[in-house]
């Protein structure tokens, strides 16, 4: 099983993400193609990668190197409701988590029965490992301290949530062993547990995140290390899951190396999406992939080559291929 070490870098995190995505999407054209992406809460990392993107996109039309495309990102609830939102055509590509784009596409855990053949790839992003972080003075120190105490599982439509409901069925319980649960977005749960209105949270995102810095270094939170028999038992059984470790200062309370699950974040397509546009998008990200991980320390160490192979379960969107063609990514 292969193990990923996200990379330590933290400061300026709040500037980053103030002065890089305070971009506005330019007023659609009647003679310009316009793409919608389904991102995530506001504060976490899949709403940079959506307007990452977009900015991409803009920048590659301006030097002529592919055509316009009026491009937005908003908000959105995350992985689960941005397959949906796919599947019903609402939004044109969505940053979904490894393991739900698997499922989705075979029809399997959540999707059992409902199966999404027509979920296409376009390339992989960050790794994103699963925190669970806990309330100073709560004691929790591991995952079996979290039955009996208040527990933020996230809002319905996030992969988080999704994921965290796994791991409850996965050690034979259900959400009724916490004493109670709230479904709290990403945005709002941060501030949730530093006013003592939770115990612990858990939350799928890129390595570092604001979200975190506020309960860890704002509140002194702590993150709990996952490395338990059961959790190996099924990160060693699934292809989508993998090791990977929030390493010793990531944040003030980290002083140790913690070690948890992961997923890599995606980036998805509907089969119907214009072949154009997807090439555009692809080809955007590709040729400025020097200021593409800028943006986030998490796209710090990303590479074209893994960002076609890593992570991707299901076919390849056709424009997104004619573009790894053309860049030399593929045969």
């Amino acid at each position: 099983m292969k193990s990923f070490q996200t990379k330590t870098i933290v400061s300026g995190l709040g500037a980053l993400l103030l002065t890089v995505f305070a971009v506005q999407t330019p007023a659609t054209a009647q003679d310009t193609p316009a793409i919608k992406i389904g991102t995530g809460g506001s504060t976490g990392v899949y709403f940079v990668v959506g307007n990452a993107i977009c900015r991409m996109m803009r920048l590659s039309a301006r030097r002529g190197q592919s055509q316009r495309v009026n491009c937005a990102a908003p908000p959105s609830g995350g992985s689960i409701e941005n397959l949906s939102l796919l599947q019903s055509r609402d939004v044109d590509v969505g940053v979904v988590q490894s393991d739900w784009q698997f499922h989705a596409f075979n029809g399997s855990s959540i999707f059992d029965g409902k199966p999404f053949p027509e979920l296409r790839a376009l390339f992989s992003v960050h790794v994103e490992p699963f925190h669970i972080v806990a309330r100073k003075g709560s004691g929790i120190e591991q995952w079996d301290d979290l039955w009996g105490k208040r527990v933020n599982v996230g809002n319905i439509g996030s992969g988080q949530r999704a994921t965290f409901e796994e791991l409850i069925r996965e050690h034979g319980k259900t959400m009724e062993g916490f004493s109670a649960f709230s479904e709290l977005s990403s945005s709002e749960q941060a501030g949730a547990l530093c006013a003592n209105e939770i115990d612990a949270f858990g939350f799928t995102v890129g390595v570092p995140n604001a979200s975190i810095a506020q309960a860890t270094d704002g509140c002194e939170g702590t993150i709990i290390d996952l490395d338990t028999p059961v959790i190996r038992t099924l990160v060693d059984g699934a292809p989508y899951y993998q090791w990977t470790t929030i390493p010793d200062g990531t944040y003030f309370t980290t002083e140790k190396d913690v070690r948890t699950l992961g997923v890599l974040a995606t980036v998805v397509s509907h089969a119907d999406v214009d072949d154009d546009i997807i090439y555009a998008l692809v080809k955007s990200v590709h040729k400025n992939m020097p200021m593409f991980t800028t943006l986030h320390p998490a796209f710090a160490t990303l590479n074209s080559k893994n960002m076609t192979q890593d992570g991707l379960s299901v076919p390849l969107h056709p424009g997104a291929e004619r573009a790894y063609k053309e860049l030399g990514l593929l045969e």
